[in-house]
């Protein structure tokens, strides 16, 4: 790969990207793209005029500065052969990568919820176009497609695709955040998502949906563990009768950003050697690990491995087997108004096995993140804290996001 880079380094071609949001993450993108031969922004894009501002500061070449990543997109004088998406948007995203892929330009998505939320219509209309939409290789969720496709490869059984979190408070509200968001430079609303859990969860429907991976229970296990070592003593891998699972660990600190697969053989040949080798084990059970996720920095491979050579990271290959649902953050009431349903107070997403959550009337977390109208979800009817919101429970307004789910329903077709 960094051969061919090279070369179109060399050649004067390089692949132009376009990168739509310029926060916290999409800063390390245009940062990491400068450094990578082969690569130029063609243009980056923003709604803030002081995040814009301070683009040059990461990217110092040339480029195309904008407050319209719409325009951008459709302005044929902006060349684009793969799209970034870096917001933390699911509506504006959606319109992004359509924008895009109807230019037959690649998308990459370095952000989680609209791939989980939205992306088989993305994926479907990529197709028609003949380009690829992938998750990020540096995500949690890319990682993990990243080894399971080599443990795979191996001759190994997929057991469980695992995660590591070193805190969660799923009662979380925006009040108790502000100050650590501050502190780890992200909103409020993004750093909430990620102490509730439901950044996790919708990370884990992803990988799960790559690989046709359940949880156990709704929102995964997630033991308490000191270190990856635990991993292979407080899971009972025998009661998963044959499925493979998605689930995390708890508490990790040393290895906080790591990931794990793991992976079964009943190989006694090889147990000898994978003992010699120091792989966490109790056979026919073994631990792979990797200690980090390095998020930006890993952006440009799938950016490569897409204009490159057509492939993907990872594309929800299996369908929707999963899907993240809304539970209470604290007991609602009739009139109570959903302001955010992705990093709020008053809701948290846990995944489920899609098809059963769905026989039981519960609503997918995305569905109520209303973005592109004043109008938000409200609540028919009380419901307790740590209870699953149904649709019985909740109005939904009219609009873009409720539109766009009826699509992908009849996509899928989920009754």
């Amino acid at each position: 790969m960094l051969k061919e880079l090279k070369q179109r380094e060399a050649e004067g071609r390089p692949i132009q990207v376009g990168l739509v949001g310029i926060g916290s993450m999409g800063k390390g993108i245009a940062f990491q793209i400068a450094k990578t031969p082969g690569m130029r922004l063609s243009f980056i894009a923003d709604r803030d005029p002081a995040a814009l501002a301070k683009a040059g500061e990461v990217y110092p070449h040339e480029t195309h500065l904008t407050l319209d990543a719409m325009a951008a997109l459709k302005d044929q004088n902006i060349p684009c052969d793969v799209l970034v998406e870096a917001t933390n948007s699911i509506i504006g995203a959606f319109d992004y990568c359509m924008a895009a892929i109807q230019r037959k330009a690649h998308c990459v998505l370095m952000n989680a919820e609209v791939d989980a939320i939205l992306g088989f219509l993305l994926h479907a209309e990529a197709k028609k176009h003949g380009v690829i939409v992938t998750s990020d290789s540096g995500d949690q969720h890319g990682v993990l497609a990243r080894m399971m496709n080599e443990i795979e490869m191996w001759g190994f059984e997929i057991v469980q695709a695992g995660n590591m979190k070193g805190f969660l408070d799923r009662h979380r509200d925006m009040e108790g955040t502000v100050e650590i968001a501050k502190k780890l430079g992200l909103s409020t609303q993004q750093c909430l998502a990620y102490t509730d859990g439901s950044k996790l969860n919708i990370e884990m429907s992803i990988i799960a949906n790559e690989y046709g991976l359940t949880p156990v229970v709704p929102g995964m296990e997630g033991p308490k563990a000191t270190k990856m070592q635990d991993v292979i003593e407080v899971f009972d891998f025998e009661k998963y009768d044959g499925k493979g699972r998605v689930d995390y660990i708890l508490g990790a600190s040393e290895h906080g950003g790591g990931v794990y697969v793991v992976a079964k053989t009943e190989s006694t040949f090889e147990q000898g050697y994978l003992n010699y080798y120091k792989v966490t084990n109790k056979h026919p059970y073994y631990v792979f690990f990797r200690p980090y996720h390095l998020c930006h920095i890993e952006t440009p491979r799938s950016i490569a491995l897409a204009c490159l050579y057509g492939n993907a990271v990872c594309t929800m290959s299996k369908g929707r087997v999963t899907d993240t649902y809304a539970y209470a953050k604290k007991d609602l009431q009739p009139g109570d108004r959903i302001r955010h349903a992705i990093g709020s107070d008053e809701v948290y997403g846990l995944i489920d096995e899609a098809k059963k959550a769905d026989a039981a009337g519960h609503v997918p977390q995305g569905v109520l993140d209303v973005e592109d109208s004043e109008a938000r979800p409200v609540l028919k009817r009380a419901v307790k804290m740590d209870q699953p919101l149904t649709w019985d429970d909740v109005e939904i307004p009219a609009g873009r996001m409720a539109d766009l789910w009826e699509q992908q329903k009849s996509l899928l077709g989920i009754a």
